[in-house]
């Protein structure tokens, strides 16, 4: 069994040796490490692209629980295989229309690794490369808890569960929702740091309802 080392936050990876005339999985499950940023091989676990899970032989647009597809790939009659995986070459052309922002893989090797990897993947035949888990915005601290936000003039200020109090220019103050098992439970927003020196954030709420009802207009 050889043994492919992978870097950055990705533990080894052990991949028997397949052969598929098309390309080198074992290869393709270090290519995979560029997509891993958005995609996951588990299934269901859909992020900012769907999950790869069995994407080999699957129609295009049609994995359960991702509902994001572009009208172009939900219309599309392709079946991913080695001659349609190819699209990565430029998606842009193989169908046009569709919303995956990625320039495309000009690699013809690399694509041919990769498209054989995700084919062992889906076929059972080679190990899932784990992606970076997710937050679990059900477990943070106090201090990332969010129990009010008032709004006055052009500023928010946000009163965290240890008793903290932070304003922020409402422009740096971003409200998003995560209704996935990872999210925040009902009703507990959770605050996390987007940068720029402490002076951004995002608040994630469970459900868009929730952001309306949440916000007091007050004043000091």
């Amino acid at each position: 069994m050889r043994i492919c080392r992978l870097l950055g936050a990705f533990a080894a990876l052990c991949i028997p040796p397949i052969a598929f005339a098309s390309g080198n999985p074992d290869r393709g499950a270090q290519a995979f490490r560029a997509c891993a940023g958005c995609h996951s091989l588990v299934g269901g676990d859909h992020r900012t692209g769907l999950s790869l899970a069995a994407v080999y032989g699957r129609r295009a647009g049609t994995a359960e629980g991702f509902h994001r597809y572009s009208d172009a790939l939900r219309k599309s009659t392709a079946v991913w295989n080695e001659q349609t995986l190819d699209w990565l070459r430029d998606p842009v052309a193989f169908i046009p229309g569709n919303a995956l922002a990625y320039q495309g893989l000009p690699d013809a090797t690399m694509r041919s690794d990769l498209v054989a990897y995700l084919r062992a993947v889906s076929e059972g035949k080679a190990a899932a490369l784990k992606t970076p888990a997710l937050p679990d915005l059900k477990t943070v601290e106090a201090g990332q808890r969010v129990k009010a936000i008032g709004h006055c003039g052009d500023t928010y200020r946000v009163t965290l569960g240890n008793g903290a109090r932070y304003p922020f220019w409402e422009f740096n103050l971003r409200f998003k929702t995560d209704s996935s098992a990872h999210g925040p439970r009902k009703g507990e927003p959770v605050i996390v740091g987007a940068g720029m020196g402490g002076d951004r954030a995002q608040v994630v709420f469970a459900a868009p309802e929730e952001i309306s009802v949440f916000i007091r207009n007050e004043c000091p």
